[in-house]
C-alpha cells in the first residue's frame, strides 16, 4: 500500500558499479568511460556493491563539486534498492507535513532537526497536548525477507537511542522510525550478529516506552514511495 511518493526531479542515468574507492566514493562505468561518483551512504553495503551491478546515478554537475554524479540506487537482482541515506528524511518530512503517516498524523507542526541533550534528531513534532521526537534511520540490508539494522557497527546510533530514553523520561514522546529502502522486507530486526550492543540498547529503549516503527519503500527509477509498516521481531 502506497502512503506517499516523492519524485526525483534531477536527471537520472544508468551505469555499472566497478569498485568502492572510499567510504563516500565509488568508481562507476558510464557508457565507455569510468567516473568517480559520490556514494551518499557510509554503510558497508557489501551485499549490494557487487562489480558490474547496475546503478542509478543522479546527475549533479557543479563547479564546486569534485564529482558529477551521486549513486542513488542499485539493482540487486530482482529489486531496486535506494541507497541514498539522505532521501529518507526528505521523504518522511513531506509525508509528516501532509499527515500521511498514521502514527504521527495528529501533529500540526513538524520541524526538521531538533537538538536534545548531546544529539541532534531528525524531527520534532508538536500539537496542543504534547511534543514528539523522531529519529529516522535508513536500512538497506535484507536477508530472507527480514530487514536488519545496522549493516556496520554504529556507536553513534546507539547514543541516539540512549538520548531518546532520556527524552522519554523527561516527558517527550520518543520514536525511532526505520525506513527500509526497498520493498522486499516483511519484518524488521536489530542486527544482533553484527552489532549486539545496538540491539541491546534498542530493546532497552522499547522497555522504557520509546516507540519503534519500520516502514518499507519502493524506488521505480524516478520516484521513491513510502509503503506499509512491517512487523518488528525482537526475539
Amino acid at each position: 500500500m502506497a502512503i506517499f511518493s516523492l519524485k526525483i526531479e534531477d536527471k537520472i542515468v544508468n551505469g555499472f558499479f566497478k569498485s568502492r574507492l572510499s567510504r563516500f566514493s565509488a568508481l562507476v562505468k558510464l557508457r565507455e568511460d569510468e567516473f568517480r561518483c559520490f556514494l551518499p551512504n557510509p554503510g558497508r553495503l557489501k551485499e549490494l556493491l557487487i562489480p558490474d551491478a547496475e546503478v542509478f546515478l543522479k546527475e549533479m554537475k557543479s563547479r564546486v563539486r569534485t564529482t558529477n554524479y551521486d549513486i542513488i540506487a542499485i539493482n540487486n537482482g530482482s529489486v531496486l534498492v535506494f541507497i541514498d541515506s539522505r532521501m529518507p528524511n526528505r521523504l518522511l518530512l513531506e509525508a509528516l507535513k501532509k499527515h500521511r503517516i498514521k502514527e504521527f498524523s495528529m501533529y500540526n507542526e513538524v520541524k526538521p532537526e531538533f537538538k536534545f541533550g548531546h544529539s541532534k534528531f531528525d524531527f520534532f513534532l508538536t500539537n496542543s497536548i504534547g511534543r514528539c521526537i523522531i529519529e529516522a534511520k535508513s536500512c538497506t540490508l535484507v536477508k530472507h525477507g527480514k530487514a536488519l539494522f545496522p549493516d556496520a557497527p554504529t556507536e553513534r546510533g546507539r547514543r541516539h537511542v540512549l538520548e531518546l530514553i532520556k527524552a522519554k523520561e523527561e516527558g517527550y514522546r520518543a520514536c525511532i522510525l526505520f525506513l527500509i529502502q526497498r520493498p522486499d522486507a516483511n519484518s524488521f530486526s536489530p542486527n544482533d550478529e553484527l552489532d549486539p550492543r545496538f540491539g541491546e540498547t534498542l530493546r532497552e529503549a522499547l522497555n522504557h516506552g520509546v516507540e519503534i516503527y519500520a516502514y518499507r519503500s519502493r524506488f521505480d527509477g524516478k520516484t521513491i514511495t513510502l509503503l506499509d509498516k512491517v512487523e518488528l521481531i525482537f526475539k
